[in-house]
């Protein structure tokens, strides 16, 4: 039992921690214990996941291999298939601004502008309400908001952070 739990615990950790929440439930009470894994469809950053039959072959293929008894995965940190694909594909982005590039950014931040308008008339309600602490509230939240971007922008930025860090560790070891 504890090897089906840990080897389901390392596959969401692998492939989905950081991405999507997800939450387990261990079966006991049936011949062959198993995990079940519930995933939200909808990432951090606001993309759906699309997964598809061939996926979930792949994803039962390496829980069987990991629950058989194969070595158990790696602590380190591996991107999925899927994400090296995304990430390679942001890489290329750096290279090779596109159209289709601009135009999700554009649709990114208009949806930004008219959720800022919105939050903005709530504050302007409250006010209008006397509930000038939660009017205060709603600007500052989005104040506090994170930059409108892209999934591929979200994902260029942290290639060149772990270039900006690999550098300075290499600067760090040559001292």
């Amino acid at each position: 039992m504890d090897k089906v739990l840990l080897a389901t615990q390392g596959f969401c950790r692998e492939q989905l921690a950081l991405k999507h929440r997800y939450v387990m439930a261990l079966h006991t009470d049936e011949p062959h214990p198993h995990v079940h894994v519930i995933v939200k469809a909808v990432s951090e950053q606001g993309e759906r996941m699309n997964i598809r039959n061939a996926t979930l072959r792949e994803w039962r293929e390496e829980s069987r291999a990991t629950c058989a008894g194969s070595a158990p995965p790696p602590m380190r940190r591996r991107a999925s298939a899927h994400m090296r694909a995304r990430i390679e594909a942001a890489a290329v982005a750096l290279r090779d601004a596109n159209e289709s590039g601009e135009q999700a950014k554009q649709r990114v931040r208009e949806t930004r502008r008219e959720l800022e308008r919105g939050w903005l008339a709530t504050s302007e309600s409250l006010s209008s309400q006397g509930q000038t602490a939660l009017a205060e509230q709603a600007r500052q939240f989005v104040r506090d908001m994170p930059p409108a971007r892209t999934e591929r922008e979200w994902l260029m930025a942290g290639l060149l952070e772990q270039g900006r860090i690999r550098r300075a560790q290499e600067l760090e070891m040559t001292r």
